[in-house]
């Protein structure tokens, strides 16, 4: 078997090869640092994220580039309206999103962005010009002729037979089904950001911006790029036309975008309250190992409906594989291996390794562990584990996570910088009860339980009940639940 994925381009799953050998080159549209990432933006990082793990557990080496569009309309005017040059700005945000994405536990690509790129931007508008692609107008700026790229219309499969020649859009980001010549550069205007170079004053366009950096990191054809399904046109499809009126080559083999989230079975929008940041999630006390759970566990290809009740059963979930880890880890098991369990554990590789392969089907992926998860707990319970079988399911939960990257219980520190943030921007109105109670839980360190637990226990067996019960109830409190089993008391963090 081999990874199928669906690309975009040709419109149906295909089986995944990158062109030299095991290397794959992959490019991924970056944010617009223009505020805050929210939760539909990290469910593509997310998305691509799982790719990239998912590929380098495949063996695959991964030479993966995302761009930071640190220039665009939506930039210039926030930044003229804060009085901040569009370096001061964006700096804010970018610093913000990277922040984000590593809360998420997204592994950092190669970062490329798009103002140390000047020069190399407006090179490639003159090469254009000289092909006879693009053309200047009368106040400097350069457009591409469109009309010039008969296989417009590729990517977003729309039909653009009826299309005006020269028709011109100057704005970056547009929804229009029409086709129209659109910006390269942009000739500058009173107070906006500008640069000297040999075709004149300007700026580049922002499609520009991503079809000279990729090229320039992964060569004039590379494996795959990846992004939102919002940027197959007019973005993605400008990119081809670009790049490939430039080297007459294919510029991308196989494309990859994530489907739009729903919040609560709306679309997210400010207007309806149901607009939400990374940080606005952590505030109302919601763990990020519990969002990038969410955000993963619905295929990538499929609209994810991200509610609440959601958000609580992904908590739910991500404490019982960790409660599951942790048995696998500390229970006492005699030596040995068991046939049922070393074909469980076998059996459960299989399935999940078939979901992912399948066009990264993580619904299908996730199951799998989780039927492991139920199987392997009853045997636990019914005493019929041993040491082997714990090292083979242990190894299965390892390699999920490679992928899945929720079962290291690293968020308190994590939590609290958004929290200071939070303070320090003034938002303490924002901080919800529940996570104040949730810090304060994991600031009861894990030694600081065990000697509470072992205070629990003294005083039962001096049979001094209403110690012991008033011990139990502070520690539930704390937020952490203790259980009573056949091998001795065990404890976990709501």
């Amino acid at each position: 078997m081999a990874l199928r994925l669906y690309n975009t381009l040709s419109g149906k799953v295909e089986e995944f090869q990158p062109m030299n050998n095991n290397e794959v080159r992959m490019y991924v549209c970056g944010p617009t640092v223009y505020d805050y990432g929210h939760i539909g933006n990290f469910r593509t990082f997310v998305a691509v994220d799982v790719l990239r793990r998912f590929l380098r557990q495949s063996g695959y080496t991964v030479h993966h580039v995302m761009n930071i569009t640190d220039v665009d309309d939506k930039i210039i005017h926030n930044a003229a309206h804060a009085g901040l040059s569009v370096q001061q700005y964006t700096a804010k945000y970018e610093k913000a999103f990277l922040e984000d994405a590593a809360t998420l536990n997204i592994e950092q690509p190669i970062l490329v962005r798009a103002t140390e790129h000047i020069p190399e931007m407006a090179q490639f508008v003159a090469d254009l010009e000289k092909k006879g692609f693009a053309y200047r107008a009368e106040d400097g700026s350069y457009y591409f002729r469109i009309a010039k790229f008969p296989g417009y219309g590729k990517l977003s499969k729309k039909d653009f037979a009826g299309m005006e020649d020269g028709a011109r859009v100057d704005v970056d980001d547009y929804d229009k089904d029409n086709a129209r010549d659109f910006a390269l550069w942009k000739a500058p205007k009173p107070g906006e950001a500008s640069w000297e170079t040999p075709i004149g004053r300007g700026r580049p366009g922002w499609h520009i911006e991503c079809s000279v950096m990729s090229m320039q990191q992964l060569g004039e054809t590379f494996d795959l790029h990846a992004g939102g399904e919002d940027l197959i046109f007019p973005h993605h499809e400008n990119e081809i036309a670009q790049s490939e009126s430039m080297t007459g080559k294919p510029f991308v083999r196989f494309w990859f975008h994530a489907r739009f989230l729903l919040v609560e079975g709306e679309k997210m929008s400010k207007s309806l309250g149901n607009f939400f940041t990374l940080r606005d999630l952590v505030l109302k006390g919601h763990k990020p190992s519990s969002i990038r759970f969410l955000l993963a566990s619905v295929p990538y290809r499929n609209q994810l409906n991200f509610t609440f009740d959601g958000l609580k059963q992904a908590a739910v979930s991500v404490e019982r594989l960790r409660n599951f880890q942790s048995r696998l880890d500390t229970g006492q098991f005699p030596q040995g291996a068991s046939e049922q369990m070393t074909e469980l554990a076998r059996d459960t590789l299989k399935r999940f390794w078939s979901g992912m392969e399948d066009d990264l089907n993580t619904a299908q992926a996730q199951a799998a562990i989780f039927d492991m998860v139920r199987k392997g707990n009853a045997a636990i319970d019914a005493g019929q584990l041993k040491r082997d079988d714990a090292a083979a399911l242990l190894d299965v939960l390892e390699r999920f996570d490679q992928i899945f990257a929720v079962l290291e219980d690293d968020e308190t520190e994590k939590m609290k910088k958004i929290l200071n943030w939070a303070k320090s921007e003034k938002r303490e109105k924002d901080v919800s009860n529940t996570l104040l109670q949730t810090m304060e839980a994991q600031e009861l360190s894990d030694a600081g339980i065990e000697q509470k637990i072992a205070e629990m226990e003294n005083a039962r067996r001096s049979r001094n009940f209403q110690s012991s019960d008033a011990i139990r109830a502070e520690l539930m409190a704390a937020g952490i639940v203790v259980e009573n089993t056949k091998d001795g008391v065990r404890w976990k963090r709501k």
